[in-house]
């Protein structure tokens, strides 16, 4: 299948009177089209929905079996499968599935007698033995074709064999010792056969018959997971635990690391005719983790690269086609809110991240990383110089074009859990599942039709909905169809939504004839003949709402610097519209216990403004912001918000002294004093004798300043005769002060 991008972007044009704001959504990227539902279309990495490729549920007919492990397919037409646990062996042919294969059933010829263990090097004689008790622990992990066209499968289990079928009987060929698994099956250019085991991480050579068995490298891995032979003579392999890929010498029986990945497993390994390696690495993480579709599709870049690599008669990827081409009218720059980047994921051994990854590596080692996706990845299969990825947690089949940078989900299945293998023939792919079993044809011709249901377009209040536009191209002998519905709950399955309206061919901008809501879903009905199918490039709906009246959603007030700017508050507010309509403000205030606002400022396009309260007598005061659409709007339609602020205290008096009393004694003087301040706490008290500069401070009785009014005792000793000037300065917390000087006088 194919990806897609959306992207919402809001462009207010022109409606039929100035209270009403128009607005259009477009959708275009993965993000937007991925929450939608498809059936029988796919979404691509460069936002174009297409027809998926037609798909037929060959055969489910598999009894005791839980997973299809690998399939092949023959010059006869007959496809082979290995299934586990109990290791049997299936043909499909014209529509029926034969077991041929089960230890239950069948008989083996024997390279030796029964009681006999099989030695690797010693020559293979057939010979007949009798049927043994049927193994649950019995595994066909890998099943591949010999030079001749016969069938090689590796048995995995309790008992550990490489058999060959000839079309009537199954013969022993190879029992590695030392090994319980065959994961792996690779012929090279002379049909030797390779073996790739575990858990001693062996790989064996046979030659073209299987004759000669020769152990060519031990890894120190356990597992030799997947095979892959070079036109260089080489042969790779793919490991688990420490996700190596290796490059081996067969003559030599010598080996180099080519790759070590930051995943756990290479999975499988696949050349392409140019000779790039491509390997299938799987996290451990991933295995654990959830399909998550929505955070992990990675961002696309603008624009496509230049396919150097493209043949001469290669075609792009949608060919253009006679027919019709529509495009969306143009709504200017696209307003998009800026995203926070995410970080990269952290690749260093020890710290590998839950996606798994398809690596390609070209002739001169140079690797790319080409996909990565938090799924289990299980086989690669080249297609149409495509790279097919079978993923477990979801059974899904994407097709990478490496050139193109293209991703797409082509497949995915509604109940099994894992694509374990993939092969082509004849311009067909056949691929199989597990979890149950199913062996599935996926064919060249695309579906004679598909759907794509939206996610919901939200227009933030019931709205009066437009026309739905396509950027796309539909061939002749194609039709795109369009059906919509709508309603007031953010959830498509609520029975409340009208039902969906009669589908209509879309060859112009098509009216959303839904009616009046805040949610509406569109529903793209693709219609073609097999060969060709439409390509939606984009979708814009439009919708249109009344007239809102603004909102004020904050309002506040507060003293600045009041050394600076005595007696000035800064008032500001922070509005809302859902039109986006243009705002002016209003500001009044009034005092507490007062019914009638007084106009302060009117007509102001700033959020801000400094109010000098020298101008009001003190007091307990409230602002009041209004906001206007006027601007936007006409007469009829204009509509206001307002919002109005905490108490604000406005004092700009400072304390007085209520009562005092001096006592003057020899040379000692006693001032008792009471402070008081009609709003505001008193701050300070100091006093000096005879100085403007040595001020001292001085406490109130209770030793804390935290009321309006203080009691102060002041006692000045050591004073020489004659006449003296006590000086008081008292503030509170405004900065308001008072200054008070007593006479003393000493005899």
């Amino acid at each position: 299948m194919k990806k897609v991008f959306a992207i919402l972007i809001i462009a207010a044009f022109v409606g039929d009177c100035a209270a009403v704001t128009s607005k259009i959504v477009k959708q275009k990227s993965i993000d937007d089209f991925s929450k939608g539902k498809t059936h029988d279309t796919v979404i691509n990495s460069r936002g174009n929905i297409t027809l998926a490729n037609a798909t037929q549920v060959l055969s489910e007919d598999f009894n005791n079996v839980w997973v299809i492990n690998s399939i092949v397919h023959t010059k006869d037409s007959s496809i082979y499968i290995g299934t586990s646990p109990n290791g049997q062996i299936f043909r499909y042919k014209d529509g029926k599935t034969k077991c041929i294969y089960s230890l239950q059933e069948q008989q083996i010829k024997e390279p030796n007698k029964p009681d006999e263990p099989n030695e690797p090097n010693e020559p293979n004689e057939p010979k007949k033995i009798a049927a043994k008790k049927y193994l649950q622990n019995l595994h066909i992990f890998k099943l591949a074709l010999d030079a001749s066209g016969k069938i090689l499968a590796g048995i995995s289990g309790d008992k550990c064999r490489l058999i060959r079928f000839d079309g009537k009987n199954f013969e022993t060929v190879f029992e590695p010792n030392e090994a319980s698994y065959i994961f792996a099956i690779e012929l090279d250019k002379n049909g030797d056969i390779f073996l790739g085991t575990g858990p001693h991480g062996k790989i064996w050579r046979l030659d073209s018959k299987g004759r000669n068995p020769q152990l060519i490298y031990t890894c120190k891995d356990k597992n030799v997971l997947c095979l892959a032979a070079g036109k260089d003579g080489f042969l790779y392999a793919g490991t688990d635990v420490r996700g190596l890929i290796y490059k081996i010498s067969p003559q030599k029986q010598t080996a180099s690391v080519l790759y070590d990945s930051s995943e756990n497993e290479i999975t499988d390994l696949l050349f392409d005719n140019k000779g790039n390696l491509f390997a299938a690495a799987t996290s451990y993480k991933s295995i654990k983790s959830r399909f998550k579709e929505e955070s992990e599709s990675k961002a696309f870049a603008p624009g496509r690269p230049e396919n150097k690599e493209m043949e001469e008669g290669e075609e792009s990827v949608f060919p253009a086609a006679k027919g019709t081409s529509l495009k969306i009218a143009n709504t200017g720059p696209e307003n998009k809110p800026a995203e926070t980047p995410k970080p990269p994921e952290n690749l260093e051994r020890g710290h590998e991240s839950s996606a798994s990854h398809v690596y390609k590596i070209d002739p001169n080692g140079f690797v790319t990383d080409i996909f990565s996706k938090t799924a289990v990845f299980f086989t690669l299969h080249l297609h149409n110089n495509n790279i097919l990825v079978g993923t477990g947690n979801k059974a899904q089949v994407f097709s990478i074009n490496p050139q193109t940078e293209i991703e797409t989900l082509i497949y995915e299945d509604e109940v099994a859990s894992q694509i374990t293998d993939i092969i082509s023939s004849d311009g067909d792919t056949y691929f199989c599942t597990a979890n149950p079993p199913k062996l599935i044809l996926l064919k060249s011709k695309y579906a004679v039709k598909g759907s794509f249901e939206s996610s919901l377009i939200d227009a933030g209040q019931p709205a009066q909905w437009g026309k739905l536009q396509l950027d796309a191209d539909i061939p002749d002998k194609t039709k795109v169809l369009l059906s919509a519905r709508s309603g007031n709950v953010e959830d498509v399955n609520d029975p409340t939504f009208s039902a969906w309206t009669e589908p209509v061919k879309i060859t112009t901008p098509v009216d959303l004839t839904v009616p009046l809501a805040r949610f509406c879903q569109y529903k793209l009905i693709l219609e073609g003949n097999g060969e060709a199918t439409p390509v939606i490039r984009e979708v814009a709906a439009a919708f249109a709402i009344p007239n809102l009246a603004p909102k004020v959603t904050e309002v506040t007030v507060a003293k600045t610097d009041k050394k600076a700017s005595p007696g000035i508050f800064k008032i500001d507010w922070k509005t809302e519209d859902e039109n986006s309509d243009q705002l002016i403000y209003k500001i009044d205030f009034r005092k507490t216990g007062r019914s009638g606002w007084i106009k302060l400022k009117d007509e102001l396009e700033k959020t801000a403004f400094d109010w000098d309260s020298r101008t009001v007598e003190d007091g307990i005061y409230e602002i009041r912001v209004t906001a206007s659409d006027e601007l936007s709007n006409d007469q009829s339609t204009k509509l206001t918000g307002s919002r109005i602020s905490d108490p604000a205290i406005v004092d700009n008096t400072p304390p007085v002294i209520e009562s005092h009393k001096l006592q003057v004694s020899d040379a000692k003087a006693v001032l008792d004093l009471k402070v008081k301040d009609q709003y505001s706490v008193i701050e300070s008290l100091s006093y000096a004798i005879d100085s403007n500069e040595k001020w001292i401070s001085v406490l109130p009785g209770d030793g804390v300043f935290d009321t309006t009014e203080e009691d102060f005792a002041i006692t000045i000793s050591d004073l020489k005769p004659g006449q003296h000037v006590l000086a008081l300065k008292v503030s509170d917390v405004e900065g308001n002060t008072t200054y008070k000087t007593f006479d003393i006088e000493i005899k």
